[in-house]
């Protein structure tokens, strides 16, 4: 519910604001003037008719006859800031900190400073889960969140917003994939797609409150503020979680995960089989995980750019459609409740469907359908808004299921020694396609249609791409790199390519060198395909 809130701290700087330049410098002159009046004497008029929003007459030291009889012709910048509408907001970052005019470009700043600390969160406390545990580097990123969440609503002046931004955003991207880890690591086969999709349900949640949050306030101050509430709830009780059983076994850390383990199932009032015990004694060798682990490995680095793809063009799509939002011709906070209630049935939607139709199938078809959606919005007639809104809600709603399908898929699809770096590339991935949303907004400076098109290709390559990835559903968690070659031996008869490291050796080669030639066979490749044969 965290993720989802921080978002809206923007919301009101997706509108165009109605303005002039603040010229109460005339009411020394004549204070009983109307605004109106006000207006015609001291702010210019543009070509359309309408007052500038940027330019003011230069003040003078005259009487108010002398200004009504000879006029002002000599324009300035505004110098006295603006006066806004405040028809929809009281207060925004735009309207708080004069990001019009020349420094309209400021608020893309903004806009990008969050994507950029979302990015380098995903990116740094990803792989710092597989060396410092799944526990703390959920714990870390949610400090984050509360604290410059609160910095950022009583920011006094731009740059202290942006830095607190910044802070937030690495917060906010190293707290969601991290929870997801750590809870997919404590549950079980039938319930991973269930733990994942109600997570991302109470972020849909959280939207919809907060645009609610939103109509009442009018306020991004004080939005911060009820935002950093239930921040500081989290800050308080994610201390108390366990870590997580699979990262110790890893670790070599048996006592620990024991100790633990039987911890939950006491809660539980489930009991431990022996099998279970007898499995975490066996003596295991601490396999190394990491970037270049993940890198490295031919089957795993497939898996990574086909999932990263997928996450990005879902993110990139999903971002695009909201900064456009203000566009689509709706009452915007109509607009943004209906984005929020549309998630809710899509993720319970997304829960039955990872069950039903699985993992793989099921990514397919919402990134595929997705893009098409997005190619239609092409060809509805200028004008159509009812039309244009539902394709766009249509087409989040698929973004929406399949980036919860990448969240599940991605920690289903990679073992435990690089589970951690996987999840948190995969949403530096995310992160990135978000950053570059308005961006690619940008390029409708040139054709209005060539936005939708540059997302909608990625998000139909990425699905078709998919069919390259195994199904996961219903197998348990891979704890060692060695099964993801494994299970890619199953599946074509073949085994992997020899490692090029001498860590892929020490994991890889004994076992190979041990399998079984049946008789009458003769030479090391036929010894792989009969052991693959027999697994």
């Amino acid at each position: 519910m965290l993720n989802n809130s921080v978002s809206l701290t923007h919301f009101g700087s997706i509108l165009t604001y109605e303005r002039h330049c603040n010229t109460d410098w005339i009411l020394g002159a004549g204070p009983n003037l109307t605004e109106e009046e006000q207006l015609n004497l001291t702010v210019p008029r543009e070509p359309d008719g309408s007052h500038s929003r940027c330019l003011m007459y230069a003040p003078v030291n005259w009487t108010l006859d002398s200004i009504r009889q000879y006029g002002l012709n000599h324009t300035t910048a505004c110098l006295d800031g603006w006066v806004y509408d405040q028809t929809l907001y009281q207060a925004t970052i735009v309207t708080d900190f004069d990001l019009v005019c020349d420094k309209a470009n400021e608020l893309a700043v903004a806009q990008t400073v969050l994507g950029a600390g979302m990015l380098i969160g995903s990116i740094l406390f990803g792989p710092f889960g597989e060396s410092f545990g799944r526990r703390r580097t959920t714990q870390i990123p949610v400090l984050f969140l509360f604290i410059f969440t609160l910095t950022g609503g009583l920011s006094p002046n731009f740059y202290l917003y942006l830095a607190s931004q910044f802070a937030a955003g690495m917060g906010y991207g190293g707290f969601g994939m991290n929870a997801i880890v750590l809870m997919t690591e404590w549950i079980g086969i039938t319930k991973r797609s269930l733990g994942t999709c109600g997570g991302q349900f109470s972020g849909a949640a959280g939207l919809a409150c907060m645009s609610g949050i939103n109509y009442l306030t009018r306020d991004w101050r004080l939005a911060q503020l009820v935002m950093a509430m239930p921040m500081g709830l989290v800050a308080v009780y994610i201390w108390f979680i366990p870590e997580s059983a699979r990262w110790l076994l890893d670790r070599g850390r048996t006592e620990e995960a024991k100790e633990l383990i039987l911890k939950a199932a006491a809660i539980n009032r489930r009991t431990v089989p022996e099998s279970l015990f007898e499995k975490i004694a066996v003596n295991k060798t601490v396999e190394k995980g990491g970037i270049s682990v993940l890198i490295r490995s031919p089957v795993l680095r497939k898996r990574f750019l086909i999932i990263a793809l997928a996450w990005f063009a879902s993110s990139l799509t999903f971002s695009c459609l909201g900064f456009n939002v203000g566009k689509f011709g709706l009452d915007i906070f109509l607009t943004e409740l209906l984005f929020g209630l549309t998630e809710l049935p899509a993720h319970l939607l997304c829960f039955w469907l990872l069950e039903l139709v699985g993992r793989k199938l099921c990514l397919m078809f919402t990134l595929l359908v997705g893009g098409l959606v997005c190619l239609s919005i092409l060809a509805v007639p200028a004008g159509n808004v009812i039309a244009v809104t539902v394709l766009a809600i249509l087409a989040r709603i698929l973004m929406i299921v399949g980036s919860s399908i990448c969240s599940v898929y991605t920690q289903e699809l990679f073992p435990t020694p690089v589970r951690h770096t996987a999840a948190g590339l995969g949403g530096a991935a995310s992160r990135l396609g978000g950053l570059l949303a308005p961006s690619v907004n940008l390029l409708a400076l040139y054709h209005w249609s060539i936005p939708v098109s540059v997302f909608s290709s990625l998000t139909l390559l990425g699905g078709a791409l998919i069919f390259l990835l195994p199904e996961t559903c219903g197998r348990e968690l891979a704890d060692f790199i060695e099964q993801a070659e494994v299970q890619r031996c199953r599946q074509t008869g073949f085994p992997p390519p020899p490692p090029p490291r001498e860590i892929y050796r020490k994991l890889y080669w004994p076992v190979r060198c041990q399998w079984v030639l049946p008789k009458g066979s003769h030479g090391l490749q036929q010894q792989r395909v009969a052991k693959c044969a027999l697994i």
